[in-house]
């Protein structure tokens, strides 16, 4: 039996409910097997990030060939990356071992909580040097708007940026719609065939510590199983409503979804809506 082999380079979250560790759970929720590079030990729980100590570069990429050229990857996840020195070495690596392999890069550079987790001078590192390697991007629309400068959240706004974030050398962005105001969350897909939007209803919990961490896996997981990147997004959208809408309500702040909820077999609240292709 051959499994699929995710590779996840991201950070370490003590309290299990993004970084790392959510993307060990919802690989594992997917049936892919997971490895990890990390780049950066935090102290965090529900109410937010206390400390960040980074590895060293050289850590990094030594985690990451060690991965590669064993067991090899299907598909590879870059989530919380600490500082420029590291995104270099991550898109340099990547570009040296892992060519051709998909790649879902979700630009962390802010915590549920609101805690700065990537610098602006890594900002600008990502940009040039890890964006153009991605599969799909997948920022949402804070990050879209740091990322390039997006001022509004309508449709429009919303397209425009997701063209920049091509322009900038990615195959495809993903904005995520949870941050509007709108009934609905979409998150709109632009791509080489168009544009697709994923609307749900939008859940109102306390609970979504984790959530971009948990999609971009989700995503990457699909992608591992070679599945078209729609699907993958849609999929991955599917299982993280599923997983909000039955969160477990631990911590005192925002708490961590439940991976483990296609293991308990809910249902999905709701029906993914296409809402628009082009």
């Amino acid at each position: 039996m051959t499994m699929p082999r995710l590779l996840i380079i991201a950070g370490s979250d003590p309290s299990g409910g993004a970084g790392i560790q959510a993307d060990i759970k919802t690989a594992s929720a997917f049936g892919v097997y997971a490895m990890t590079a990390i780049t950066a030990i935090t102290v965090q729980n529900t109410k937010g990030v206390t400390a960040v100590d980074a590895l060293s570069p050289r850590r990094v990429r030594e985690q990451i060939i060690a991965c590669l050229t064993d067991i090899g990857a299907d598909a590879i996840k870059t989530g919380m990356l600490a500082n420029a020195a590291i995104v270099r070495v991550v898109a340099e690596t990547l570009a040296d071992y892992a060519a051709g392999i998909p790649l879902v890069v979700d630009p962390i550079l802010l915590s549920t909580s609101g805690a700065a987790l990537l610098s602006p001078a890594a900002e600008k590192t990502l940009i040039k040097r890890l964006i153009p390697l991605a599969t799909v991007v997948t920022p949402n629309i804070p990050e879209a708007k740091r990322l390039t400068g997006m001022v509004g959240s309508d449709r429009k706004s919303i397209r425009a940026a997701a063209d920049k974030i091509r322009a900038m050398g990615a195959a495809a962005a993903l904005i995520k719609g949870g941050h509007s105001s709108k009934a609905t969350i979409d998150d709109v897909l632009v791509w080489q065939h168009g544009e697709d939007i994923f609307g749900f209803p939008r859940l109102k919990p306390r609970h979504t510590h984790g959530t971009g961490c948990t999609l971009a896996t989700a995503i990457a997981c699909g992608l591992a199983k070679g599945y078209p990147l729609s699907v993958s997004v849609a999929k991955a959208r599917e299982y993280v409503q599923a997983a909000i809408a039955s969160a477990p309500g631990l911590g005192k702040g925002h708490g961590p979804l439940n991976h483990m909820v296609h293991w308990q077999g809910r249902p999905v609240p709701g029906t993914m809506l296409v809402t628009g292709k082009k």
